[in-house]
């Protein structure tokens, strides 16, 4: 039995980040998430979020992907938050993702990072808050090529 430990930190927002996860929108979706998650055999150790994004720290199992469980949460709870109609519009998830691995070592400071969302966008946007993640992770925001 091979032994397993990679902690992910995913973020991902709304389509158009659109403010559709109002505080009891939200913990209704987070309370599906976690439920989906465990029947899927997702180990989503933390989950929060804002009204247009969502945190969740997962350990990846050895016959998991990032693409699929991305797929599984975002996927199904879209269809459930519509299905439920916990939104005056149809509710969607935007394509794009960030997915960074996180250290054993610093676990217990992306838990608080995760858990204080509120606070930490009274002082700051989720659009700046991903271009942050993007530029720390070492990531380039494809450019136009210029001739």
């Amino acid at each position: 039995m091979p032994f397993v430990k990679v902690w992910i930190h995913l973020v991902w927002s709304t389509k158009n980040r659109e403010p559709y996860l109002t505080d009891e929108t939200r913990q209704k979706v987070f309370v599906h998430i976690r439920e989906n998650a465990r029947a899927k055999n997702i180990h989503l150790d933390f989950i929060n979020g804002h009204k247009d994004h969502v945190h969740c720290l997962i350990s990846l199992g050895t016959d998991q992907t990032i693409e699929k469980i991305m797929q599984l949460i975002k996927g199904e709870s879209s269809f459930w938050t519509n299905k439920n109609r916990l939104c005056k519009t149809k509710f969607e998830w935007q394509d794009e993702y960030f997915a960074v691995s996180v250290s054993e070592s610093t676990l217990e400071s992306v838990r608080k990072y995760i858990a204080n969302q509120e606070e930490h966008h009274r002082k700051r946007s989720f659009g700046d808050e991903f271009e942050d993640f993007l530029s720390r992770a070492g990531f380039q925001k494809l450019k136009d090529k210029e001739n």
